[in-house]
């Protein structure tokens, strides 16, 4: 692996670690934190259309990126994208949930526009230590982050005595590690200013997306379909701690655990990915098939950190292996569109989704919720393994 891939590689995880402090410690009591403004449980719903506009973003990003001649530009994407972290921070001034909801919309948007020129550059990075080995360990970075952002949300608001001025304690902090991703992803565009993106020739005809990209696409979007938005579930716990089910700093911590365990998973996945392709895709409906039944269908406090649990799980397959595919599923030259048009697509579907799976929470038709969710996943399942049977591409392994 060359000297200048090494140091950009290990600056940009150094940008995801810091990032994630701020974005997964605000995003840790998302949900909550809208309830504690007295916002309707439906505006989980409207956080779930930041998500939907994150990924629809990624579509622009990966449009323009795939466009663009220039590094200069190309880079300009993932700085611009990671500059609207310091709508977290904003979080501690805003007393108005409306507000509130609009930073967290903020965030999303760059998260999006950032993501498929960035992810290009880590693929092209890491091809020579495997883009699966490669993209865990980027994900592990991630999680490490994701797991210091909720922990300093936790005992921001543990420290005192009044929650709301905890919350907003948190939400302070937070812009420190935002500003110091933005100094360490200079050095990583001082490192490899050029992508390759943007030195190959694109010529107006193709190549053109295969057909196991759709196939593949549609079985990851209802993979998503399925999957509950974090936001329900910690409007959910800030529910149950007024039952006394749970304490309020154990909200964060939740997402913590949820974190924890994507940490653990991205590493072995990552290598089961190099090892065997797509065939270790058919995982992640599997591991996502019971969150809901644990977080609706049983009770009490376990059975919450059990779904935080599983959630985590699922996300840390989902963000390693979903990544690592496209890279392999799409050669360079329309890689970001690649990228972009599979993010949006899964994007909407999440949207859908988490839209439905709100108004079925605030209805209180939780059998609804289970049965939307496991019967998506089940669908996704059967999906990949027509994939896997009948498709005649070669990806990482014989399929």
């Amino acid at each position: 692996m060359k000297k200048k891939f090494l140091l950009t590689f290990i600056a940009l995880g150094i940008v995801s670690l810091l990032a994630d402090i701020t974005y997964e410690g605000g995003r840790s009591i998302s949900g909550a934190y809208l309830n504690l403004l007295r916002a309707p449980p439906v505006s989980v719903g409207v956080l779930a259309l930041g998500e939907l506009l994150s990924y629809l973003m990624r579509l622009l990003g990966g449009i323009i990126a795939h466009k663009v001649r220039s590094g200069l530009y190309y880079w300009f994407l993932v700085f611009l994208g990671y500059s609207t972290n310091l709508a977290i921070p904003l979080l501690s001034i805003t007393g108005r949930w409306e507000f509130a909801l609009g930073l967290y919309l903020i965030e999303r948007l760059g998260k999006g526009l950032r993501a498929p020129a960035r992810d290009v550059i880590i693929s092209e990075v890491t091809e020579g230590m495997g883009r699966g080995k490669g993209f865990g360990i980027h994900e592990v970075m991630d999680q490490v982050g994701a797991i210091l952002g909720p922990t300093i949300v936790g005992v921001s608001i543990a420290t005192q005595q009044n929650v709301l001025v905890g919350y907003r304690l948190s939400f302070s902090i937070l812009g420190i590690p935002a500003i110091l991703a933005l100094v360490s992803l200079f050095i990583a565009y001082r490192s490899y200013p050029s992508p390759r993106a943007v030195t190959i020739t694109k010529p107006s005809t193709g190549p053109k997306l295969s057909r196991s990209y759709w196939l593949y696409t549609i079985a990851s979007l209802f993979v998503v379909l399925g999957f509950l938005h974090w936001g329900l579930i910690t409007y959910h716990a800030q529910n149950l701690s007024r039952e006394g089910v749970i304490e309020d700093w154990e909200v964060p911590i939740l997402y913590l655990i949820a974190m924890f365990i994507d940490a653990l998973v991205a590493l072995p996945i990552g290598f089961l990915y190099d090892r065997i392709g797509l065939k270790s895709m058919t995982i992640v409906p599997l591991t996502a098939l019971p969150i809901t039944p644990l977080l609706f269908g049983a009770s009490g406090k376990y059975s919450l950190y059990l779904t935080a649990m599983t959630w985590g799980l699922t996300m840390g397959m989902i963000e390693t292996i979903m990544r690592a595919s496209i890279a392999d599923l799409a050669p360079p030259e329309i890689r970001s569109l690649a990228y972009g048009v599979y993010s949006s697509l899964l994007g909407l579907l999440w949207f859908i989704g988490s839209t439905i799976t709100s108004y079925l929470y605030q209805v209180k038709v939780y059998s609804a919720i289970i049965i939307l969710s496991i019967g998506a996943e089940l669908i996704a399942l059967t999906i990949y393994a027509l994939l896997l049977k009948y498709s005649t591409h070669s990806i990482k392994a014989s399929l």
